[in-house]
């Protein structure tokens, strides 16, 4: 009767019992070794059974704050690019604050691109005075490693230099001052009149981060717009 059992848990089925005779020691083995095989075997489906349970409670994990934008691409659902154009050209400097992660700024300057503007990208870390660097012959000190001696080369003013190489077709050049930030409030003044003194530069600078794209006229960052209106 335990031969049966044995047999009959775990071997085929189509093995008759009639056909074979076992003895009692084999007869104990093939009980122990089937006990044995039976617990591994419930262990393991315990095992997947909590991998299971395990993968279906991260499957029930849900995230708030999931839009449409998530799914076929944050930077192509913009419908605030039509207002950008007209605030570029209406204000002709502003203040971009855009997200941590990066990348959507590359769609509000492609349309500009797309409306003949041509680019001076800069960053605001090592430029110097920003009205000497653009406007004016600057000097450049190149590294003299301690050995050779001070030298000062002059370079041409940035803006003017671009401004002189623009295609005829060109509608301005728009200058894209990143890390604005670590800017003083004279150097954004400046940068907000540059328009008035060269009418076809345009000025962007990205002044910090938030959650999502928004800007306002670099006049009112730089505290122009009381004393205008005093």
């Amino acid at each position: 009767m335990a031969a049966t059992a044995c047999l009959n848990y775990g071997a085929p089925a189509s093995l008759n019992p009639q056909q074979k005779q076992q003895s009692p020691r084999a007869r104990n083995n093939c009980l122990i070794d089937t006990t044995i095989m039976g617990k591994r075997n419930m262990m393991m489906m315990g095992l997947r059974g909590r991998y299971n349970n395990a993968n279906k409670r991260v499957g029930m994990v849900r995230c708030s704050g999931i839009g449409i934008g998530d799914f076929i691409g944050g930077d192509l659902v913009k419908p605030d690019l039509g207002r950008w154009l007209s605030d570029v050209e209406e204000h002709k400097a502003l203040a971009i604050y855009t997200p941590h992660e990066g990348g959507y700024e590359g769609r509000y300057l492609n349309r500009l691109r797309y409306q003949g503007y041509y680019f001076l990208d800069l960053t605001a870390r090592g430029l110097g005075d920003p009205e000497t660097t653009l406007t004016k012959v600057h000097p450049v000190c190149p590294a003299h490693v301690g050995k050779q001696p001070i030298a000062r080369w002059y370079f041409p003013p940035e803006v003017d230099y671009r401004l002189a190489a623009l295609p005829p077709d060109a509608k301005g050049l728009v200058v894209w001052i990143i890390e604005a930030k670590v800017l003083s409030k004279s150097e954004l003044q400046f940068l907000a009149l540059l328009p008035t003194l060269r009418p076809k530069v345009r000025v962007i600078a990205e002044c910090g981060n938030w959650r999502k794209v928004v800007w306002k006229p670099l006049k009112e960052i730089a505290g122009l717009t009381e004393n205008e209106g005093a």
